[in-house]
């Protein structure tokens, strides 16, 4: 069913409120704006699927009802791009939600598995990826396009019934729930100005004075990309702000030997630019930026990591978890020197199945050995 206009909207979406699930996927642009596009949006009932035009209908808020009611499980496949999307458009977020890519990193298949792979595995079926990397702003639609678009929620409902009653099976549905309430909280997509310098790439070269200014000019960049709706490395790149405050630019001059600054700037950006980053150097030590803590310069773990990588890597395996689902690096590395809160891997299902044990591995209450090429742990 296409969706062309704001009745046939409506209506779907009282239809829509009697349905168990809700599968829901978009189509967006982004190579050429700040905030997504949004081209096409797929839905998915327990018996009917909706391809909805954002260019014709009047307003998709009149979905939010829908998204809301509790009684409906939202279903997605990577759903955080798409989550974003709808927070923008329709204004809230849904709730309850499931998405399968992060179930089935609990079922025994990859970390990030791709949709067709997954509806392959669980369905049997094999998708045609032809129009991937199709330009879905384009009208009219082909065929071909819609087939792929519809396809891209038709066979959600059906994983999930799987899904579900395997994480039913395995006692580990529960070990979701952290996970989906992230991604169902508004304040994972909210964008904080002030902490977009720590995101800038080679930002570790900068000292501290040099990361405030960093702070300054990274936070213009983002409000002037938000404003005029572009990407952020068309008003300016990473490279250039950071090559900017190595050079601690007070002066337009000083500021265009920067290589292509003078191409991306007008002097009346260029002028409050070094102004940012004049007061910014001028500013006491009090007010410097301070590094990410786990840094370079924190003492070296790499043995640590090594062993503790071994022993996730085996729970991992013997569980059916995807590695990175059950620890990431970071997360090691910051367990390893010694921090313990706002850590995943000791929270919740991962430190049952491996955070108690990495304490005791640090601690040296237990140890890795090799036997017949099997990792083996032992009390010490």
């Amino acid at each position: 069913m296409y969706i062309a206009n704001q009745e046939d909207l409506e209506a779907f979406a009282n239809r829509a409120m009697r349905s168990s699930v809700l599968a829901i996927d978009t189509e967006f642009l982004r190579e050429k704006t700040y905030y997504a596009k949004l081209c096409l949006l797929q839905l998915a009932t327990d018996d009917e699927t909706a391809i909805v035009d954002p260019f014709e209908v009047d307003d998709l808020r009149v979905l939010a009802p829908l998204l809301e009611n509790e009684s409906v499980v939202k279903l997605f496949h990577a759903g955080g791009q798409d989550l974003e999307i709808l927070l923008r458009e329709v204004g809230t977020l849904p709730r309850p939600l499931f998405d399968t890519q992060v179930a089935a990193a609990l079922l025994g298949h990859t970390q990030q598995i791709g949709y067709a792979a997954l509806v392959h595995a669980e369905c049997g079926v094999t998708l045609k990826k032809i129009d991937s990397f199709t330009d879905w702003s384009r009208r009219p639609l082909s065929e071909s396009q819609l087939e792929y678009a519809a396809d891209d929620v038709a066979y959600l409902p059906r994983m999930y019934e799987r899904m579900r009653a395997q994480l039913v099976e395995l006692g580990r549905l529960a070990w979701l729930d952290r996970d989906f309430e992230d991604l169902a909280d508004p304040k994972r997509y909210a964008t904080n100005e002030r902490e977009r310098y720590r995101r800038l790439k080679r930002v570790s070269q900068l000292s501290r004075r040099q990361l405030a200014a960093a702070r300054e000019v990274a936070a213009w960049r983002e409000l002037e990309a938000q404003r005029r709706d572009v990407p952020r490395k068309w008003v300016v790149t990473d490279e250039q702000i950071v090559e900017a405050c190595k050079r601690e630019a007070r002066t337009i001059d000083e500021l265009f030997m920067v290589r292509g600054m003078s191409d991306r700037l007008s002097t009346k950006d260029a002028r409050c630019v070094v102004a940012l980053m004049s007061s910014a150097l001028d500013a006491p030590p009090d007010a410097w930026s301070e590094p990410d803590r786990c840094g370079k310069n924190e003492p070296n773990v790499d043995a640590e990591l090594d062993l503790m990588c071994a022993l996730v890597r085996l729970r991992a395996k013997q569980n059916g978890v995807a590695f990175p689902t059950l620890a990431s690096h970071d997360d090691l590395a910051r367990v390893a020197r010694g921090y313990r809160e706002g850590v995943d891997v000791l929270r919740g299902w991962r430190r049952s199945l491996v955070g108690e044990e990495l304490l005791r591995l640090l601690e040296g209450k237990i140890a890795l050995s090799l036997s017949n090429g099997e990792i083996k742990v032992t009390e010490v």
